[in-house]
């Protein structure tokens, strides 16, 4: 049976503001770093992780190259695990008024440019039919909505749930094909 290992990118300053960042291309903190390179020595303890792909945006860069120092793997980079575009919604309070339901509206575009979930389940879900054809247990380097949206292809999800999935910075989660 085949290994899909599923990771977020370390803590970010919008992360640890509670602020909205989808399409805002920002860095890791210190502590992001300190926890990628703690995730890349668990992802190693699985023993069985033979490629590395990655968001093109910058915190998930900053992780997957934790990742490939420790795995000795060269990070493949696929823009379909960018993170959501929220819109106007980017950079502001996750409590902002609105934002909540915005997300819930799942053929519905976030404003101003913004992207639906609709949208993110498009490329997600066709990177994972892709990643079913291969031979090779491989580690996602993503983002929290992103790894919403790729835990829904795993597992049936009520509106609720999909709502609350939460996935913490560099947590691991593990599915089979």
């Amino acid at each position: 049976m085949k290994k899909l290992y599923v990771t977020r990118h370390g803590l970010t300053a919008f992360n640890a503001e509670e602020r909205v960042c989808g399409a805002t291309d920002i860095p890791l903190t210190e502590t992001g770093i300190q926890q990628a390179e703690q995730m890349a020595q668990k992802a190693a303890s699985f023993g069985d992780i033979e490629r590395i792909i990655a968001s093109p945006m910058l915190r998930a860069q900053q992780t997957a190259q934790a990742v490939s120092r420790v795995l000795q793997l060269p990070v493949e980079t696929d823009a379909r695990l960018r993170e959501w575009d929220y819109g106007s919604f980017e950079g502001k309070s996750r409590l902002t008024s609105g934002f909540p339901e915005a997300k819930a509206e799942f053929g519905v575009k976030m404003p101003d440019g913004g992207e639906s979930v609709f949208q993110i389940v498009y490329r997600a879900y066709s990177l994972i039919e892709e990643l079913k054809n291969t031979e090779k247990n491989t580690i996602l380097v993503c983002h929290g909505g992103v790894a919403r949206v790729i835990d829904s292809y795993f597992h049936d999800m009520t509106v609720d749930r999909f709502m609350h999935f939460f996935m913490g910075n560099c947590e691991i989660k593990i599915y089979e094909f």
